[in-house]
């Protein structure tokens, strides 16, 4: 009971010390403290409201919001400001709550933000005031590297202070931070040093504070999950946030992201059902008696694909229950650099706070800013799911997505046309490229080079409905066409907007706005990663950010210092009706790094064994390996075009991960008679002028 009427009177008498200081101005601004009051030690609450800064910890501004994180220093230090005013105040002292405090403009907010953030130790300061003086050098009397940020010395240092006492409830100097966490003034700095906890507040972070997770995920895809689990398993606290926006026609779809939904488990299964229609084909010429017109039923095939893409959400939430991974179905987005805002589908909103978070959020397809095109068209999102057979078909754009559905949709028998601008498949090896387009010029799918719509009008409702498309070519000509499906595949944007990138001080690239983020895929705040396809010039392959989410987590709680993803040499393949896989440079990208007098180009022509009985085209299928002569002709390009691409191109892939020559390749024993062999028997050089084509087994 004494103890406590003492507490009570020693905090009545600090406030009217302040007061009495802001009144009389900076030359008599010290408080001397007596013993340090005892303060509550627990951790924050899981349900604070987005306007709760969790750094906000001074405890006049924990009083007003009950629900901030308070310091567990052991001894129960009860932080309050102590330093020099900003200026003279004709009004005592009034300590704020984050959420009482009207916005900060011109950007300065974000700035500060980003200086507590990037900097273990960082003392707000003026030059002039004695007590930054003091609280500088005792930390550079104990060796401790800090930040000092001198708000006389720059235009901001007004703004600087008005954002401080947003996030701290504190506008004097010295104004300290550590690890992210506001400390006080000078006097609450001596506090901790004089009872030796200040060098245990520097060296160890989970001595200061205290947050709801170890870990935040937003985004439930499949890099998002990989980090999750890997990091439940080393023992974390991890929670993942969920949610697909719907798309312009209102598709949605379950946890496991793009790739298991709407991208590419669906386009897999979708392509193997065009290969088994012209498997059917190709079965008469082997014995099997297979009536003349076979039909494809598109529900069916559909409801067999959803089923399966619906087990697999489903097992993916089993794995985040079982390894005790918080799984949230909200739309988050990050408040400051260690706290998220999420909303529910019923507007309920939850508020966390985490040590680091990664963003792995994702892409979305790209709309043209043209008459119609939200209203009346569809992007991959909606196809795999789409509840009727689409009809005569337009695929606009020249990307694998667009000549990949266009080949299923043609193989179960669908009028198909593709609709490009210039080139197909920008970034891929050209050669290979316009093989795929002549390949699928003769098996049904029909080209309109060149050109790119400009206005889509409906013609009639239904399902599928009739739509009148109006394009332009690059000559002026105006094309009119009519189809049943229009298909936008014509590129995909980074899903960085609307999730609070901005507040964090995550910094984005200025035409791409995807995030830049380093070798370790950290972004420019220490306490923000970022993985998958929103990373600048990062592959957007699913495999790739699976593994980036796995060893990021390693290195977060692991081992600092373990493995990084190898971005050299990813294999990858389109699902074309002519399969293409590759790995590493294209021709052209070889040329441009090299040089064409320090490239050799080995390539063939093959016939598969299976294509003989029904007497497929001869010199369709090809396969080259492109060599750097300046060194030992190691192979530094891999392509190949023909049945099960895909299945051909990983093993290659380990080979080239570690180095390997034309020489290697030559010296390894091919299966016979397989596809892949050719890569192992390659000796006809482009350079030589020699044809490529070849006959008979």
């Amino acid at each position: 009971m004494v103890i406590g009427n003492q507490i009570r009177l020693l905090r009545r008498h600090l406030l009217l010390q302040i007061s009495v200081l802001d009144a009389v101005g900076p030359s008599s601004r010290k408080v001397s403290f007596g013993r340090p009051a005892p303060t509550n030690t627990g951790s924050s609450s899981p349900t604070r409201t987005s306007s709760q800064n969790p750094r906000a910890l001074s405890t006049a501004a924990a009083a007003v919001s009950p629900h901030k994180p308070k310091l567990s220093l052991g001894s129960g230090l009860s932080y309050l400001s102590g330093g020099a005013q900003a200026g003279p105040s004709k009004s005592p002292r009034k300590f704020h709550s984050t959420s009482a405090m009207p916005p900060i403009g011109d950007d300065v907010k974000p700035e500060v933000q980003q200086l507590i953030a990037s900097n273990a130790v960082v003392v707000f300061s003026k030059t002039t005031c004695p007590f930054c003086t003091k609280a500088k050098d005792l930390l550079k009397s104990l060796s401790v590297k800090f930040e000092a940020v001198e708000v006389d010395k720059t235009e901001k240092g007004p703004k600087y202070q008005t954002a401080l006492l947003e996030l701290s409830g504190q506008k004097t100097v010295p104004n300290i931070f550590i690890h992210g966490q506001h400390i006080g003034g000078c006097d609450d700095l001596m506090s901790a040093h004089c009872s030796g906890q200040l060098t245990e507040m520097i060296q160890n972070k989970a001595a200061l504070v205290k947050y709801d997770y170890d870990l935040a995920v937003i985004g439930g895809g499949s890099g998002g999950l990989a980090a999750a689990k890997e990091a439940a398993a080393l023992g974390k606290k991890v929670t993942l946030f969920d949610f697909v926006k719907p798309s312009p026609p209102g598709t949605t779809w379950g946890l496991g992201g793009t790739c298991v939904n709407v991208g590419c488990i669906p386009k897999k299964l979708m392509h193997r059902a065009s290969i088994l229609g012209e498997d059917l084909h190709d079965a008469r010429e082997f014995g099997w008696e297979v009536p003349e017109k076979v039909n494809h039923n598109w529900q069916k095939m559909r409801e067999a694909v959803q089923d399966h893409i619906g087990s697999m959400n489903w097992g993916y939430r089993v794995q985040l229950r079982d390894k005790k991974v918080s799984y949230v179905n909200a739309y988050a987005q990050l408040v400051d650099p260690h706290t998220i805002k999420a909303t529910k589908k019923n507007k309920q909103e939850v508020t966390v706070t985490f040590d680091k978070a990664i963003i792995a959020t994702g892409e979305r397809p790209r709309y043209p800013d043209i008459p119609g095109a939200k209203e009346y068209c569809i992007t991959s999102d909606d196809l795999f799911s789409l509840p009727y057979c689409p009809g005569k078909t337009l695929c606009v754009g020249a990307s694998y997505v667009s000549l990949e559905c266009a080949g299923f949709l043609a193989g179960v028998g669908l009028d198909t046309t593709v609709m490009v601008r210039s080139i197909l498949l920008r970034g891929f090896d050209q050669q290979c490229a316009e093989m795929i387009g002549s390949y699928m010029s003769k098996h049904n799918v029909k080209f309109v080079r060149g050109a790119v719509p400009t206005k889509i009008e409906q013609i009639e409702e239904g399902s599928p409905g009739r739509y009148r498309v109006t394009a332009r070519t690059t000559d002026g000509q105006e094309i009119v066409e009519e189809y049943n499906t229009i298909l936008l595949a014509i590129g995909r944007d980074p899903c960085t907007k609307g999730i609070g990138l901005e507040n964090a001080g995550v910094q984005l690239h200025d035409k791409t706005q995807r995030v830049l983020v380093d070798e370790t895929e950290a972004t420019n705040v220490p306490s923000v990663y970022a993985i998958g396809d929103i990373g600048e010039g990062r592959p957007e392959l699913t495999p790739v950010a699976i593994q980036a989410g796995k060893l990021l987590s390693q290195r977060l709680f692991k081992n600092a210092n373990g493995s990084l993803v190898d971005y050299r040499n990813i294999a990858t393949t389109v699902f074309t009706p002519l399969e293409y896989g590759c790995i590493g440079y294209s021709e052209e990208a070889a040329i441009e790094q090299f040089g064409e007098e320090n490239i050799e180009v080995y390539h063939s022509y093959f016939m598969p064994l299976e294509w003989t009985v029904p007497h497929k085209e001869e010199n369709t299928c090809y396969a080259k390996l492109i060599c750097n002569i300046a060194d030992n002709e190691r192979v530094i390009g891999f392509h190949v075009l023909g049945p099960n691409a895909g299945e051909i191109t990983q093993g290659y892939a380990v080979a080239m991960r570690k180095g390997a020559t034309k020489e290697d390749f030559d010296a390894t024993i091919g299966i016979h008679p397989t596809c892949s062999e050719t890569l192992t028997t390659l000796s006809v050089t482009k350079r030589s002028g020699a044809s490529a084509e070849v006959t008979g087994c």
